[in-house]
């Protein structure tokens, strides 16, 4: 595919444009300036965030310009949800937040995928403008009866909590983004998911209202899994980009457990796999569905695209550790502790016999039953099969000093730890 919006159609990156066949001939004709906003509504960005950073990476490596901003004036605002008021974190909180998503956004746009990207934070032209000018120079150009029609306001007005000015303004802020990029740097295009239209159509009627020019607005789709329910989350959490917040071992297994009637449609959305290689993976995961080939692939991608290879290494290791016929020696401390950290398990010390730490651990409910596992070659300490009742437990069975790795049977596992 020689036009770059039909590979991102194909991918399923694209839901809504202002005007596909402008957007199309603007992008053929290019290089176009592009941008996409973070806000740092939390610590860290997120699955929903990875979509734009992938889709930016796309369009970098056609050609053009790509500008990551970070939101240190919107998100001190707060883009305003459906269901109630954002808590307003303090400047200091947003400024912290805001160097941390600043060096996502760097480590995933690179000048290794083509014209090195900008890195913007939209504070920077923000702050200095002052509570009038403001209002006399961009409040006049916004009608509050198209403000109120935004899908987040609308619901809100309904609600008995109605909508505060301070959110109602979001709008506004975000727009200005756009026109400064506009002026800037000649930023014709801003990419956001498909419910930050609303928004992003507000920046593409401002700079028309200002500058008479022309901008385009593309937005990505929702990503579900085949009963309609959101991806993005794990056991109730959110995904998220930071390492501290969800491990690599955590982030390598979420991709991992995808199931079958998604796998393909994420792997086109998150990975530079060719249409050829897709079709390859479509087929084996109709017909070779156990080997689960596109999840590893998947799983293995996404993961180095985030964290590293040296990250999905040890995350691979670990997987194979716990749950097929790999070396838990080999990890790392912090791999072990991340790949440990669900297991149930309880507390050891170098000398306890293998029998007592079983029962410790909880894969056994009395010393006989242990000796049962043992007798019967279904026990492991670190992948190792024990066959004597009264062999303890060494410094070395502790990896690191700290955990040693029980397993009954093929999938009974645990995590017994000093002290």
């Amino acid at each position: 595919m020689t036009d770059i919006l039909d590979e991102l159609t194909w991918r399923g990156l694209v839901a809504q444009t202002t005007d596909e066949q402008a957007l199309r001939d603007a992008l053929a004709a290019g290089p176009v300036t592009v941008y996409c906003g973070f806000d740092p509504t939390a610590p860290s960005l997120h699955f929903g965030n990875l979509v734009q950073l992938i889709l930016l990476r796309h369009l970098q490596r056609a050609g053009h310009k790509v500008i990551g901003l970070v939101g240190g004036s919107t998100g001190l605002i707060g883009d305003p949800r459906p269901t109630s008021e954002r808590v307003l974190k303090t400047k200091e909180q947003t400024a912290q937040d805001v160097e941390r998503i600043a060096a996502q956004v760097r480590r995933i746009l690179t000048p290794e995928d083509g014209e090195p990207p900008l890195f913007v934070n939209n504070l920077d032209w923000t702050a200095p403008i002052s509570a009038l000018d403001f209002l006399r120079d961009y409040g006049k150009y916004f009608r509050v009866n198209q403000m109120i029609k935004k899908d987040a306001v609308a619901a809100r007005l309904e609600s008995e909590q109605g909508i505060s000015y301070t959110e109602f303004s979001y709008q506004i802020l975000q727009a200005l983004d756009y026109l400064h990029l506009y002026r800037e740097h000649g930023c014709t295009l801003q990419t956001g998911a498909q419910d930050q239209w609303g928004n992003i159509t507000a920046g593409t009627d401002l700079v028309h209202r200002v500058e008479g020019g022309t901008a385009h607005a593309l937005t990505t789709p929702l990503i579900t899994d085949s009963q309609g329910r959101k991806f993005g989350k794990s056991e109730g959490n959110a995904v998220w980009l930071d390492p501290s917040m969800t491990s690599p071992f955590a982030f390598y297994q979420y991709w991992l457990n995808v199931e079958d009637a998604s796998v393909v449609s994420l792997v086109k959305i998150f990975t530079d796999r060719t249409p050829d290689e897709v079709a390859e993976l479509e087929r084996q995961v109709r017909d070779e569905p156990f080997r689960r080939a596109a999840q590893r692939l998947l799983a293995q991608d996404v993961t180095t695209l985030v964290h590293g290879e040296a990250a999905t290494a040890q995350a691979q290791a670990a997987s194979a550790a716990l749950f097929g016929k790999g070396d838990v020696r080999v990890l790392d401390a912090q791999t072990l502790a991340d790949a440990t950290a669900e297991l149930p398990g309880g507390a050891g010390e170098v000398g306890d016999t293998v029998v007592d730490a079983l029962v410790a651990s909880g894969l056994v409910e009395s010393r006989n039953a242990a000796r049962r596992a043992v007798a019967d070659g279904a026990a492991s300490v670190n992948g190792e099969k024990v066959t004597d009742p009264e062999r303890v437990l060494t410094q070395e069975d502790f990896l690191h000093g700290s955990t040693a790795l029980l397993r009954r049977g093929k999938k009974a596992l645990a995590a017994l730890r000093r002290g």
